[in-house]
């Protein structure tokens, strides 16, 4: 069985690759990327395509079996870009299509969602067989703070006492492999977080331990933080967005405890005190 992986040169990618190596030979793999010389190093065949490109796509889908389609990074393209893929792939003959949506994708408030929720419906009405990945926050997302956060003696944020249910970006990824080399999975959605849950007071309060420096979570308005990203160089849409997913969090939009992402992996999700050791400068 051939399994394709989109994206594989971005960060979820590259770990979905390193773990299917541990369990398939590496001529089972495809890599789909848009630029080939950046796959060298990933050990396995790379071919070229671009989501907005339907003819690359089909091209690189020739003789897959099955495809992780993971998410494209182009907001407000993407659902576009899915159905192209998933169109290709139809068209190729590939027999099953495992996708990485969003946690709780066809309720959450997250401005993230709408793109996700058409992409489920076309999956779903595409004859292929499908399994969606509802994955939720990853630590790395927060974790990519610490920089600033000890720069500036304090993190900032809007997501209140908003609980994160988030695990490891590895952790996704050995979820995906999972469903793509095992059975059971076509027709099923899951709704994927980590094991325990955080609010930013905890995060900052595990930095603090861990670097050893009293960094405090100071919690702002949605418009003061999206100004504050944008002064720090964020794009100003881009901050906007960001503000505005802390808000969602203080609502709940990112907790979960169902647990099905340990379900998956079989072991518990990655702790936020060991993603925050990773990350630390």
């Amino acid at each position: 069985m051939t399994i394709a992986v989109t994206g594989a040169t971005g960060q979820l990618g590259r770990l979905v690759v390193a773990s299917l190596l541990k369990q398939r030979p590496a001529g089972d793999i495809v890599a789909i990327v848009r630029d080939t010389a950046r796959a060298a190093d990933l050990g396995v065949q790379a071919r070229a395509a671009d989501y907005a490109a339907p003819a690359s796509l089909d091209a690189a889908l020739q003789g897959v079996d099955t495809l992780l389609l993971i998410s494209g990074n182009e907001l407000g393209q993407r659902a576009v870009q899915h159905a192209n893929v998933i169109a290709a792939a139809g068209r190729a003959g590939v027999a099953r299509i495992v996708y990485t949506s969003l946690l709780r994708a066809d309720t959450s408030p997250l401005s993230l969602a709408p793109e996700h929720r058409q992409t489920e419906q076309d999956l779903k009405a595409s004859g292929l067989a499908w399994t969606i990945l509802r994955n939720g926050w990853y630590t790395e997302n927060h974790a990519g703070a610490i920089g600033s956060a000890l720069d500036n003696g304090a993190l900032y944020g809007s997501a209140g006492e908003g609980r994160i249910a988030s695990a490891a970006r590895a952790d996704y990824a050995d979820a995906a492999v999972a469903v793509l080399t095992g059975e059971g999975h076509d027709g099923r959605t899951y709704e994927l977080a980590g094991d325990s849950a955080w609010t930013l007071h905890d995060f900052a309060a595990e930095l603090s331990g861990q670097s050893g420096r009293q960094i405090p979570y100071n919690d702002i308005p949605e418009a003061d933080y999206a100004a504050a990203l944008a002064e720090a160089g964020v794009p100003a849409g881009f901050a906007a967005a960001l503000a505005s997913w802390d808000v969602a969090a203080a609502h709940g939009a990112l907790f979960d405890d169902g647990r099905q992402l340990s379900a998956l992996i079989g072991r518990p999700t990655t702790p936020l005190a060991v993603t925050i050791a990773r990350s630390l400068p």
